[in-house]
Formats: structure tokens, sequence, C-alpha cells
């Protein structure tokens, strides 16, 4: 019993059921306990420019050559494809059942982030604005767009200098201060349980039990865009092999049990692998290639949930979102999927990210944190199936299934990956769940 609760996800999770008993016993005068809330809040903000411009720098800085036959261009193609179908449903959905709405903060953006939301532009003139003259501007604001491009070009600019030279002083630089600022959030999150009481005890004493009926939407809507995705992914596995798609729950039962219970890609990816191999009769090669790059590119429950909370935060704001802000939002979502920005240090990092780089109001972030743990098991549950499916699409595309394997008349034996050399990608596996 003690053991469980120093889990930090019952803490938090508690300490959000807790919150918002108190909120709606105690009504308004829990508005008192907002400014501990905030303070929470704006620990994690610190941290973003720092963390987000050395994970960049790092992620491109660090970028090798890899071999881009036409295995590499099929897994890539299935999945961007299916990250940008999560991001529209995603829209769709949070436009139709509007998860945000009972929250109504029309007060607007956040003082802090009033410069980076600014007013609407021609579309020229929104471009235009992705540069900045003055990179040190942009970070004194947090307009994270301009900070982005720049790192993008830092990092793509070092990865040159370091293969000509060879000299990787400046990349192991902004490694440890990616390492540092990890450790500050870390440091941050110890105190997550009590921010979010008063973060929720603040929404329930203001708001009133619309925070429960806005948490079960947001919940609510994750999971239909799951179910979804799921169903679409099972469809076009089906029409693409020919399979028998009846036999895959049994097949991903295992690996569904693991990533549902732990929610965690990488404790999840042996499993997927041996399955993948053994249960449905992908080759060995196309197994290891695909199931490996999806750890880090195939997480199509994180590009679901990312774009439903840019429009729960939004609706929360009563702010309406113009085309090109859906559309930043939605490359956002898949962009934070595919590793180009690599924002590690799990959800509250992403819903902070988020808001403030779309200029969102940020006072009901500490309500998505505190039922994050169920949209993780709904995140890492498509994330780890989704792999699987995308790894058999390839497969069938060079005629690497196993038919016999598949349906059970042949065994085979799955060889073992050093998964200490996969660290890195595992982590950042984790981060997307």
């Amino acid at each position: 019993m003690n053991r469980a609760l120093r889990n930090p996800a019952l803490q938090i999770g508690l300490a959000a059921v807790i919150g918002i008993v108190f909120g709606l016993v105690v009504g308004e005068w829990a508005a008192n306990l907002k400014f501990i809330g905030d303070l929470f809040i704006r620990l994690i903000q610190m941290a973003i420019v720092p963390l987000v411009m050395s994970s960049v720098i790092v992620a491109t800085g660090a970028m090798t050559g890899s071999g881009m036959g036409k295995m590499a261009l099929r897994t890539f193609s299935w999945m961007i494809g299916f990250s940008i179908v999560a991001a529209l449903l995603a829209w769709v959905i949070s436009a139709v059942i509007r998860p945000g709405a009972g929250i109504d903060f029309s007060g607007g953006v956040d003082p802090a982030l009033e410069e980076s939301a600014g007013e609407a532009t021609g579309w020229q003139d929104t471009v235009l604005n992705f540069v900045s003259t003055n990179i040190f501007s942009a970070m004194s604001t947090a307009t994270m767009v301009p900070i982005i491009i720049f790192s993008l070009l830092f990092g793509v600019a070092l990865n040159a200098y370091i293969t000509k030279t060879g000299n990787t002083l400046v990349l192991d630089f902004f490694d440890q201060i990616q390492q540092v600022v990890l450790t500050m959030i870390r440091f941050v999150m110890i105190i997550a349980p009590i921010g979010v009481f008063c973060l929720l005890a603040n929404l329930a004493g203001t708001v009133g039990f619309a925070v429960v009926t806005s948490a079960l939407k947001y919940l609510g809507s994750t999971l239909l865009g799951v179910l979804i995705i799921f169903a679409l992914f099972v469809l076009v596995v089906w029409l693409r092999t020919g399979l028998n798609p009846a036999l895959l729950p049994a097949k991903l039962s295992e690996q569904t049990m693991i990533a549902i219970t732990t929610t965690s890609s990488a404790v999840t990816f042996p499993t997927v692998l041996k399955s993948a191999v053994e249960k449905v009769g992908v080759s060995q090669r196309v197994a290891n290639f695909t199931l490996s790059v999806g750890l880090t590119m195939g997480s199509y429950g994180a590009v679901l949930n990312y774009m439903i909370v840019v429009m729960f935060l939004a609706q929360s704001g009563d702010i309406s979102l113009d085309f090109g802000m859906i559309v930043l939002g939605m490359a956002l979502a898949i962009l934070l999927n595919m590793g180009t920005i690599t924002v590690p240090g799990g959800f509250p990092v992403v819903a902070m990210f988020l808001a403030t780089t779309l200029g969102l109001p940020i006072e009901a972030v500490g309500l998505l944190i505190a039922v994050d743990w169920f949209a993780g098991i709904f995140r890492t549950f498509l994330n780890v199936n989704g792999d699987t499916f995308v790894s058999m699409l390839v497969a069938n595309a060079s005629n690497e299934i196993d038919r016999e394997v598949y349906y059970g008349d042949k065994k085979v034996t799955t060889d073992a990956l050093d998964l200490e050399k996969m660290k890195e990608q595992l982590e950042k596996a984790d981060a997307a769940d």
C-alpha cells in the first residue's frame, strides 16, 4: 500500500480528486489557493525555452545518416500518413464534442503570453513572424515558433560542422544543458500533487461541477479518437494484406495488457517485437526497423491527444482558432511525435509548450495534468498497437509476412535486440506516452 502511494501518477490523481471535492465544498474561497497552482505552472513554464532549444539542437545536431531505402520510405509514409489522420480526427472530434467548453476563462490569455498570442494577421505576416530578427527577444517573450526554427537551423549547421571537423564540444554543451533542465523539471514535479490540488480546488470553487464534466469530455474525446484510429488501422491492414482481422485481438492481447497497465511503450517494446515476429509473422528484418523507428515516430495516440489538448485549451478560454492556428496546432502535434521537436519531461511540459507556442490560456492545464494517467493509457494503447500495424503494412509490401505464422501453422523464434543501445529511443517513447 505504501509503495503504491509513492507512485507520482497516483499522488497527482488523489490530489486532483481531493482538490475538486475541496473546491466544490468551500466554493469561491478556494480561489485563494490559485497563486500556489500558478507558481507550479510558472516553474514548468520557466524551463520551456531552454529545454526546447537544447532538445531540438541536440536532436538535429546528433543526427547521423541512415539508409533511406524502400523499407524506410514505406515506414515513414505510413507513420506520417496516420499521424496526419490522427491530428485531423482530433480536430473534428474536439469541434463536435467541445471538451473544454464547460470551463470559461473569457478573461483571455495569461499576461505573460499576450505578446506571443498577438492579433490576427495575414498569412504572409504569420509566415514572416516565424523567423525572428532577434532570437533573444523571442526567448524573452517565449515566442516558440521562431525559437524552434532558429534551433533547427542551428542544429543542422552544428551537424554539418561536426561532420566536417569531428568536434562535438558544442553538441556536448547543449546535451548537458538539456540534462540539467530535465533535472530541474524532475525537481518541480515533486510538488506536482500540491500544485494540482490548488489548481483543481480553484477551478472547482470558481467554475463548479463543470470541472468534472470537462475532464470526462476530454478523456471521452481522446478515447473515441483512439478507438476510431484503431479501427481504421485494422481496416487498412485487412484491405492491404488480406489477413483475417478476427485473429488480431488474440495476437495483440499480451502487448495490449502490458501497455495499458504500465503506460510505457519502452517497457512494452520487447513484447511488441516478439509478437510481431512470432505471432503476426513479420520478418525479423522489417520488425527490427519499423518497431524501432515507431518508438519515436509512431506515437499516433500522442498526436491525437496533443491536438485535443490544443482545442481543449482554446475552448476553455473561449478562443476561436483561425485556420492558420489550427494547421499550426496540427503541425506541432505531429512534429512533437516525429521527434523533430523533442520535448522530454512528460505531459506537463508538452501541454505548457503547446499553450505557450499557440498563445492559449494555461488555467486549465492543471486539469489535464490531473487526468493524464488515464489519457496515457489511451495513448500507449494506440502507440503500441499502431506500430505493429505499420510493421504489417511495410512487411506486406515486400512480401515479408509469413502467413503460416499468422495462421498458427508454423512457429518462429525472435532474435534478441540490444535494448541498451536503444536507451534514448525508449526514453523518448515514454515521454510521448
